[in-house]
């Protein structure tokens, strides 16, 4: 009998030797994250109240100012004499079943041209129902159409479109 109990007393021990060290470091880590959540959340709520103030100074607190401030701000705007395109989606000319949904806004020199921005958009729909998978795989084929994207643009605006900025490309 006194065997059985010597084994139960070992396993016992064995068992409180690894829950002990695990509830100690689990103690530690918990400290530990209360104290850096401390040294941190000053910082946080710093910058909340910035931001508050921010806001209260430029007078947002309508609803409807607050909607259109959520999110990213716009980019395409005429001040800056950018115009963000309509999406552009077209398949592919080879292979055929592949599609691809480019988004690109064009900085002008001056005014923004809504015309020259339409035909510039034709332009680039045209261009792309031409393009294989194969022309713009990796990014040598992407830098490839960037930059045939560029001198149509040239081309097609006499000079009025300095650059061109992809916003989104995507191929199905």
């Amino acid at each position: 009998m006194e065997e059985g109990q010597e084994g139960e007393g070992k396993k016992k021990s064995g068992l409180m030797a690894l829950v002990i060290p695990l509830v100690v470091l689990t103690a530690v880590g918990g400290g530990g994250g209360w104290v850096i959540g401390n040294m941190l959340a000053p910082q946080v709520k710093q910058a909340e109240d910035a931001a508050k103030a921010a806001e209260a100074a430029a007078g947002g607190h309508g609803g409807e100012a607050k909607k259109d401030e959520e999110g990213l701000p716009k980019i395409s705007t005429e001040a800056n004499g950018v115009v963000a395109l309509e999406p552009i989606t077209t398949n592919l000319a080879y292979p055929s079943e592949n599609w691809i949904r480019l988004e690109v806004a064009l900085m002008f020199n001056g005014p923004p041209d809504v015309q020259i921005a339409e035909a510039v958009h034709q332009d680039i729909m045209a261009y792309l129902r031409t393009v294989s998978l194969q022309q713009v795989e990796g990014p040598r084929g992407f830098q490839y159409l960037k930059d045939d994207l560029q001198e149509r643009v040239d081309l097609r605006s006499e000079g009025r479109v300095s650059k061109v900025m992809f916003r989104t490309l995507v191929i199905e």
